[in-house]
């Protein structure tokens, strides 16, 4: 019997950049809402993209900012 410890992967061990995660789904949520002001395209399907997924974006970073300032995340 190996022992009671959880199989975890090396990554998990070390900490990531969190800082510069969040500044990158910022900017590239900002990129895409600019994208769909200033496109060229006639129909509205690719605003609608282009916003729900910035909207996705920003709903991670702050969803992970509310986990984490409630201690639920490391």
């Amino acid at each position: 019997m190996a022992g009671s410890e959880p199989v975890t992967a090396p990554d998990q061990h070390k900490p990531g950049h969190r800082k510069s995660g969040r500044i990158g789904a910022v900017l590239s949520a900002v990129v895409l809402v600019i994208m769909a002001l200033c496109g060229n395209h006639e129909g509205k399907v690719e605003d609608i993209w282009l916003l729900g997924i910035a909207a996705l974006l920003l709903a991670i970073v702050l969803g992970d900012a509310v986990l984490r300032r409630n201690g639920l995340r490391s």
